[in-house]
């Protein structure tokens, strides 16, 4: 099973961009973050004609809004909202072979990391404090599961261009990193692409839009993941980013997209 996850920032704007990954990449699983639409506008046509018949959405206009879109059935789907907000952040979806998989958009945390000036920061650790405490209380380390998405969080030394000056810049911070390694202690998640990648190889899937030229400057960050159980750490076959996408023509995303391959 090939599982894909990308934040692709407007579905309906690089919805040729997607088609593209479908065809040069063929996942059997896309999970989308921003899609930016309501679930009525979704594009699903060209996706049912690429074979991706069977879909879990949720979606609201404009902003946010998260998708798994598949060639394999889905069943007992699901949304979470979290800090009391409907928001469109959370889905998960059963697959074949009892494996569940959930869809994540963590809010980015706006540019000051102050959560007593910034409600958008104070809104992202609370939604961080919430998921550490739900998922013990919901599943088990011991089910097969993959979590996906845009985390906006770099949380090792060499998911950032440059770890001494991204320190104070949110993404980075030392209260996001530990936060995240208290999610990812939670159920004893394990970063699938990490396995692949050793960490002490830089590794990025975001570029920024004010870049004049991203490719040259490479000042990166490593915000989207995807994380198995334990119980599926034995069926990795492969991880890896698909950094060519970020120059994919027209309108990139400024995300790439993050895929595994499971034997299951």
């Amino acid at each position: 099973m090939k599982i894909a996850t990308w934040n692709i920032n407007s579905v309906r704007l690089r919805i040729d961009l997607l088609m593209r990954l479908m065809d040069e990449q063929r996942p059997d699983v896309i999970c989308l973050q921003e899609t930016k639409v309501v679930d009525d506008a979704f594009p699903l046509k060209p996706l049912i004609e690429r074979g991706y018949a069977h879909t879990h959405i949720a979606g609201m206009k404009s902003y946010n809004g998260v998708a798994i879109l598949s060639r394999l059935p889905l069943s007992d789907v699901g949304v979470v909202n979290w800090c009391g907000r409907q928001d469109c952040r959370h889905i998960y979806a059963g697959l074949p072979g009892g494996l569940e998989i959930h869809n994540i958009y963590l809010p980015s945390g706006g540019d000051l990391p102050d959560p007593k000036v910034n409600e958008k920061f104070d809104h992202k650790l609370r939604f961080l404090d919430e998921m550490i405490e739900w998922w013990p209380s919901q599943r088990s380390g011991s089910r097969p599961m993959v979590m996906v998405g845009d985390l906006n969080i770099a949380p090792l030394e060499n998911d950032v261009w440059s770890h001494a000056q991204m320190r104070d810049v949110v993404s980075h911070t030392p209260v996001e990193v530990a936060k995240l390694e208290a999610l990812r202690r939670s159920l004893g998640w394990v970063d699938a692409v990490r396995t692949f990648v050793p960490a002490e190889r830089k590794l990025y899937s975001w570029w920024s839009y004010r870049a004049q030229n991203w490719a040259a400057s490479d000042r990166g960050r490593r915000l989207d993941h995807i994380w198995v159980t334990p119980a599926l750490v034995g069926a990795l076959i492969s991880g890896f980013h698909l950094k060519d996408a970020r120059g994919w023509e027209p309108k990139p995303s400024d995300h790439v997209p993050v895929i595994v391959e499971l034997a299951v």
